[in-house]
């Protein structure tokens, strides 16, 4: 069975040394999804809110997530991400909102942490923009699809899709 790396001997957590792991190109690829009411969605769709393109504030937010995550997951390793993607896709007959996002980096540890604080921060983002019209809605289903890189290889969930 596998140990949990951030804990030392004694069971104090520790931040992993990644000293002598090699440098490899690692992508991690996450989702969530934020049901809301049908004429919220719409009015996301027709980019017909008040307080402007929700959306893209939205992606911005989630790439801003991405780099600042080792600020806000304290034994995470800072990192120099070399790609950080959001995208939307609006289910109408669920009234949801999927989000999936993902980091890129070469470096010596890995990015599903950066890819779930991207997806985190964007619906986190939607929310508070539409909280006015909605205050119902609900973040859900935040999950790693995939990752690639490392020592440990590739990893697919088997139910990869967007939601």
């Amino acid at each position: 069975m596998a140990e949990l790396t951030h804990l030392d001997e004694t069971g104090a957590a520790r931040m992993v040394d990644i000293g002598a792991k090699e440098v490899t190109e690692r992508v991690a690829v996450a989702a969530a999804a934020i049901s809301m009411r049908p004429e919220t969605l719409a009015l996301l769709e027709r980019g017909g809110h008040q307080k402007g393109d929700v959306l893209a504030v939205a992606r911005v937010a989630g790439i801003q997530g991405a780099k600042k995550c080792p600020d806000l997951i304290p034994l995470c390793h800072p990192m120099m991400l070399t790609a950080v993607a959001v995208d939307f896709r609006s289910d109408p007959a669920a009234a949801c909102l999927h989000i999936e996002a993902s980091c890129k980096v070469s470096g010596k540890t890995g990015v599903e942490m950066e890819a779930l604080t991207a997806v985190t921060v964007a619906a986190l983002t939607v929310y508070d923009m539409c909280k006015a019209v909605d205050k119902g809605m609900e973040i859900r289903s935040v999950r790693l699809l995939q990752k690639s890189g490392g020592k440990s290889g590739a990893w697919l969930r088997h139910d990869a899709g967007m939601d």
